[in-house]
């Protein structure tokens, strides 16, 4: 999957705020992600996160 820093991505499950939209913050073996309903901010290895991703909604040009 070709995700870039900045990078808006909806999930398929749902976070405890409500939210199903994250902000990618860092790329690596491990993605950092900040929820864009809360703020709340974690770390997860890249295969999870990939397999977890619903749809790339944006893409920073």
């Amino acid at each position: 999957m070709d995700l870039k820093v900045h990078d808006i991505v909806e999930l398929k499950k749902e976070h405890p705020c409500g939210s199903r939209q994250w902000e990618v913050l860092r790329i690596g073996m491990d993605l950092k992600l900040r929820c864009l309903g809360c703020g709340h901010e974690m770390m997860a290895p890249r295969r999870k996160v990939e397999k977890s991703i619903k749809r790339i909604v944006s893409e920073e040009e």
